[in-house]
């Protein structure tokens, strides 16, 4: 059994590393966010402004521990999810938690285009969305830092988290 949680800030590339990495492995992909969707019948941003954020990280928990995963899975999270309740550790004890690290700046510029979908970007401009970041990353680091594996995303290829997983004992 195999399973690959990618974690780390909005727009570092879960969902589109994840699902290459799932083909290229021949695994199973999940959207975490995309989950939470279908059960929800809304928008992560609706469901955000619908019931607030402490609601929106109870059901994403929810449907972290509670999806029948397959055996062998790659796992697209939210960015927040690791940093709430006891979701880091849970990952680590049932799969291979992998953080996917970009800078504040690379950040903001992949996220510049896609804000009006992200509740906590959609206001956020230039430097400001920079200094958001900058701000969100520092309380959201120490989580991600426990992941089983750090990568820098700037150059990341499914292939190169194939190889980099399989130099790794865990």
């Amino acid at each position: 059994m195999s399973r690959i949680f990618l974690i780390g800030f909005m727009g570092c590339g879960k969902t589109t590393l994840g699902r290459k990495l799932a083909t290229r492995l021949n695994y199973t992909f999940y959207d975490l966010d995309h989950l939470l969707e279908e059960q929800a019948g809304m928008s992560v941003a609706e469901y955000f402004s619908s019931f607030g954020e402490t609601a929106f990280r109870l059901a994403e928990s929810e449907v972290l521990k509670n999806t029948a995963y397959a055996e062998n899975a790659v796992i697209s999270t939210g960015g927040g999810l690791p940093c709430f309740f006891d979701n880091m550790d849970w990952m680590k004890a049932h799969g291979t938690t992998l953080y996917i690290k970009l800078s504040p700046k690379t950040l903001a510029s992949r996220l510049e285009h896609g804000k009006e979908e992200r509740p906590l970007l959609r206001h956020k401009h230039g430097d400001e969305l920079i200094a958001f970041i900058s701000d969100k990353l520092a309380e959201r680091e120490s989580y991600y830092l426990q992941a089983q594996v750090v990568a820098d995303g700037l150059s990341l290829t499914a292939e190169k988290v194939m190889e980099i997983l399989s130099k790794q004992k865990l």
